[in-house]
C-alpha cells in the first residue's frame, strides 16, 4: 500500500491540512531523524522516553538495557505512541499570535514485539548502526554473544502511523502586514562539527569522513 489509512487513533485533527498519509513520506521523515520519543503506561504511570531508533522496511527496531523500564512494559505488550519530528524552521510573524515553526513530524501506533531470533536482532543492529553512519557496520568489530545476550531489541510494526508537516511563511491578519516589523522564516539545520578523536586511535587511521553521515 502506498498510504495509510487514517485510524481513530492516526487522524490529524488539529489542521488536518497538514497531515499526511503517504507511507514514502513517513519513511522519509523517519529516516531523517535520529531520536524517538516512546510514549506508553507502566503501573498506571505515563512515561515518555527519548530513545534511538531505526527502520528497516515496514518496522521500526528500539533496543536498550533489558532491565529498562521502557522495554520491560513494551515487552509485556503495552501500546506505544512514538513520536519524531524534525525541526526545519521559525516562524516569525508579525503578531505573537502567529509565531509558529515548520517542521516535520511522524506518529507511530504499535504493540512491540521482543525479538528473539538471533538473526534479526542481528540485522536490528546492524540498522542501528547504519541509521548513524552508512557503511560503518563493516569496519568495526561485531558483537560478542555477551553484548547480545546484554542487549533487548523490540520491533514495531509500521502498520498505523501519520505525518504532520508545515512548511512556508507566516499567515497575518490582514492589518498587520501594515507593521514595521520582520516577519519570514528563520531556516534550522543540524550541522555536524569536526571529528574529535578519542585519544587513542591508532597510529596512521584516517579521520572519519564526515561526508558519508546522511543529510537531510
Amino acid at each position: 500500500m502506498d498510504a495509510y489509512t487514517p485510524s481513530e487513533r492516526s487522524q490529524v485533527r488539529r489542521l488536518p491540512k497538514r497531515a499526511a498519509y503517504d507511507r514514502e513520506q513517513v519513511y522519509s521523515i523517519l529516516d531523517e531523524g535520529y531520536v524517538c520519543h516512546v510514549g506508553f503506561v507502566a503501573g498506571g504511570q505515563p512515561y515518555v522516553i527519548p530513545t534511538g531508533y531505526a527502520r528497516a522496511g515496514d518496522r521500526l527496531y528500539i533496543h536498550g538495557s533489558p532491565a529498562s523500564r521502557m522495554l520491560r512494559a513494551l515487552e509485556q505488550g503495552a501500546e506505544v505512541s512514538l513520536t519524531v519530528t524534525l525541526l526545519d524552521g521559525f516562524v516569525l510573524a508579525r503578531s505573537a499570535f502567529h509565531h509558529s515553526m515548520n517542521y516535520r513530524s511522524v506518529v507511530v501506533f504499535a504493540k512491540a514485539r521482543l525479538v528473539t531470533d538471533p538473526a534479526e536482532k542481528l540485522e536490528a543492529l546492524r540498522a542501528f548502526t547504519e541509521h548513524v553512519l552508512p557503511g560503518r557496520w563493516a569496519e568495526v568489530r561485531q558483537p560478542s554473544e555477551r553484548e547480545l545476550n546484554a542487549t533487548s531489541v523490540l520491533v514495531l510494526p509500521l502498520d498505523e502511523a501519520s505525518a504532520k508537516v508545515r512548511t512556508g511563511p507566516p499567515v497575518d491578519d490582514e492589518p498587520d502586514y501594515s507593521l514595521p516589523v520582520w516577519a519570514g522564516v528563520v531556516p534550522v539545520r543540524m550541522e555536524l562539527g569536526e571529528p574529535v578523536a578519542d585519544g587513542r586511535v591508532l597510529p596512521g587511521v584516517a579521520v572519519i569522513d564526515t561526508g558519508r553521515f546522511r543529510r537531510g
